[in-house]
């Protein structure tokens, strides 16, 4: 990995100044610096083979604050008469204690596009990219597999609905 920290030494402090410049809170914009980081960490020894390293690493840091930026719209609180009863919620987060069984009995592939898109937070064209698959590919894979893991999560954890779709009880499984 000596490739990437070279490129890293190279361009860490004009990526540092790239992102003060468009976040204004500096411990944030190291945050987007330390996931960029991860994201060429993860990339292992293809990074070796990226032709313009300055390019490949503000292209990601662009990509990751848009992510960012996506993920930071303002939210609003849900008035009381929408919100759910107290005993759904109760019910549907004891069927998370399905989850590390029924994912154990996916395909490895599956596993690992729910792990990372789903429970890691990888986006998906990163996912796409770090699996050599073109967006359209990876998207397509995620939605597969997650319907096969609610197919057996229902099956395996015999998960029952009442008619508008919501879980209503389950059994449970470790």
């Amino acid at each position: 990995m000596n490739c990437l920290t070279t490129a890293w030494s190279a361009h860490e402090a004009e990526l540092r100044h790239w992102t003060r410049r468009h976040v204004n809170n500096p411990a944030e914009a190291d945050d987007l610096l330390q996931d960029l980081f991860l994201k060429a960490l993860r990339q292992g020894e293809r990074f070796c083979s990226v032709h313009n390293a300055r390019a490949w690493l503000f292209e990601v840091a662009r990509n990751t604050l848009a992510d960012r930026l996506r993920v930071a719209r303002e939210t609003v609180e849900v008035p009381e008469d929408l919100a759910a009863p107290e005993e759904d919620i109760g019910t549907v987060d004891r069927l998370t204690a399905c989850l590390p069984r029924v994912l154990a009995e996916l395909s490895n592939e599956d596993r690992d596009a729910i792990t990372q898109c789903d429970l890691q937070g990888v986006p998906q064209a990163d996912f796409a990219t770090a699996n050599g698959l073109s967006l359209s590919a990876a998207k397509s894979r995620l939605q597969r597999a997650r319907r096969r893991l609610k197919a057996h999560m229902t099956q395996a954890c015999q998960v029952q609905l009442d008619d508008a779709g919501h879980v209503t009880d389950f059994v449970p499984r470790s």
